[in-house]
């Protein structure tokens, strides 16, 4: 009996396939629920297949808007997004995508289809290098010549994408190996012997922190993204309270402690808050958690926590040290680092004077801007916004002016509510992610806040969210121009408006009529209170079209080459 069961479910596991059966048959044993993509001649055998195999597909309208919806639902869902992309355009049109991705470690799995093997490399129609174009941008990449190595490749591509630091993973299939047959058999563990990270941290490092912790008379934690890759966000509160450090975060990190928390200094960094960014330059231990010190965080290296000792704890060893020397290096998982450190007997030492002085920071220098009932000030457009939201709202946005807004002003309590485009800076990016958002967690009021510039990079996704009925608030903070890039030109080039300003832009509300989205609009706070309440009384999607004051700049600012204690904009 043992062994016909035995050969019943070898049977099962090796049978023969064509390559697009291969591949469906394996995202359905990654449990994938859902695919983005968009289909092309190179991949016609898998979709074909696709066709009856039950597996829930969204047609994006463009390759980008697809990979930007699969690392939405990647960072809220923790699951690795999927994708699909034809070869040549469909492949090239993914790259942005797979580059933010990379930079802003999210798991994705991303299959470009490919012209047959007989003619790679004689520039075939919609032939492209995907796998040269893209090896930068990867954390690994593959190109199938052997249909029988299909399940294999796959099988590792999902492990290597959401193990150690995620990443996204391309495997590029030609279309006579999509179109062929082979033997398909799905192993159950990876073994790949040149990959094996580092989770448990070295413990004779873990007590050095220690040590150091309890020698500190000025400490902080700069809290980054990796604390919510590794699902932390309790450990960090606990090791904090504990300890009575107070905490700041990365942009990436946001949520990760909760804002209303008496040890929350806020955001750190170009656009950071003041106590933030001066508690990093007085700090004599700064202990960094799954941050990676990206340029924006530190301002100029040189006057980057001059007096600190520096504990960085990270996934990727190669982040440490890379810009910032580092006394204390830790490699390892953040939840297993923060779980050892609180494991360890420790000493809580006296941080009175440091606290008092954080504290006399966070009362004379907050962030502000100055109010009006005739001109809508978009930081008080995200104050309505929070309010109307109850705090509780996956939020997602573009890059510029909006998002430094968002990160300032929407004060997130909860981990993965945030979803932003970090390192790489993606305009575009805030619609087409919300859309993945809302898909990871449909039961969750998700808003989209964009600029007018992003937002007419990837607006044709409308229709997405459209046809999938999903409830998405989408906001335009609509100053004409592209805000960041006018702020800088104000700033840095005596008001030079080199190309970014847009008067003539089109009629948002018509827009979304045409998509068939409701679409409301408003220009002071008044008629902003009356159509946020309204948007967010019913469960369809809405589009909000906000006029706000075209000449606000975003404070405080560190400029560049200038180090986090020398803002510009601080209260007055």
């Amino acid at each position: 009996m043992g062994a016909n069961m035995q050969m019943k479910e070898l049977v099962s596991v090796q049978t023969q396939m064509s390559g697009a059966e291969m591949l469906i048959e394996s995202l359905k044993k990654e449990h994938v629920e859902v695919i983005f993509g968009y289909p092309g001649g190179a991949v016609l055998p898998i979709y074909d297949k696709l066709y009856h195999s039950g597996m829930f597909h969204v047609l994006t309208r463009h390759e980008q808007g697809g990979i930007h919806a699969a690392e939405g639902y990647a960072r809220i869902s923790g699951k690795p997004g999927v994708v699909i992309a034809t070869s040549g355009p469909g492949a090239t049109n993914i790259v942005t995508g797979l580059a933010d991705a990379m930079i802003d470690s999210l798991p994705l799995v991303v299959f470009t289809g490919q012209v047959a093997s007989s003619v790679i490399g004689s520039d075939a129609f919609q032939e492209a290098d995907i796998l040269g174009v893209t090896m930068p941008i990867t954390k690994h990449s593959y190109q199938v010549r052997n249909v029988d190595d299909l399940p294999t490749i796959i099988k590792e591509a999902f492990h290597i994408a959401t193990t150690g630091r995620p990443g996204p993973v391309l495997i590029d299939i030609p279309k006579d190996m999509a179109a062929g047959e082979g033997t398909f058999r799905y192993d159950q563990e990876v073994h790949l012997p040149g990959y094996q990270p580092t989770y448990v941290p070295n413990l004779l490092q873990v007590k050095k922190l220690t040590e150091a912790v309890e020698q500190a008379k000025k400490p902080v934690i700069l809290a980054g993204a990796g604390v919510l890759l590794g699902k932390a966000s309790n450990e960090l509160k606990q090791y904090a309270e504990r300890q009575n450090i107070p905490v700041i975060n990365t942009l990436l990190g946001l949520g990760n402690f909760p804002a209303h928390h008496p040890l929350n200094l806020g955001m750190a960094g170009m656009h950071g808050t003041y106590t933030a960014n001066m508690a990093i330059y007085e700090c004599d231990l700064l202990i960094s958690i799954g941050a990676r010190f990206d340029d924006r965080v530190t301002g100029n290296l040189k006057h980057f926590a001059p007096n600190a000792k520096i504990a960085h704890v990270d996934i990727d060893p190669a982040e440490i040290g890379k810009n910032v020397p580092t006394q204390i290096p830790i490699v390892g998982d953040a939840k297993e680092v923060l779980t050892q450190l609180l494991l360890q007997e420790s000493k809580t030492g006296d941080y009175t004077k440091w606290h008092e002085k954080l504290e006399d920071w966070q009362r004379e220098y907050p962030l502000w801007y100055e109010h009006s009932e005739d001109v809508l000030k978009p930081q008080q457009l995200i104050e309505l916004i929070h309010h109307y939201s109850h705090g509780e709202a996956i939020v997602t946005t573009d890059v510029g002016q909006h998002q430094m807004w968002v990160a300032q002003y929407y004060k997130f309590n909860n981990p993965n509510k945030w979803v932003t485009s970090g390192g790489l800076g993606t305009m575009g990016f805030g619609l087409p992610a919300a859309i993945g958002a809302q898909l990871a967690e449909k039961n969750s009021t998700v808003v989209a806040v964009v600029g007018d510039g992003g937002f007419q990079m990837t607006l044709q996704e409308l229709s997405v969210i459209r046809e999938l009925n999903l409830p998405i608030k989408i906001v335009v903070l609509n100053n004409q121009s592209l805000g960041m890039v006018r702020q800088w030109q104000e700033i840095f080039y005596e008001e030079r408006y080199s190309y970014s300003l847009i008067p003539n832009q089109p009629d948002f509300i018509k827009l979304a009529d045409a998509y068939g989205i409701k679409g409301l609009q408003a220009s002071n706070e008044k008629e902003a209170n009356e159509v946020l309440k309204e948007a967010f009384a019913t469960n369809e999607p809405v589009l909000l079209n906000f006029y706000v004051a075209p000449k606000e700049n975003v404070y405080p600012m560190v400029a560049p080459g200038k180090g986090l204690h020398e803002m510009v904009g601080v209260k007055p």
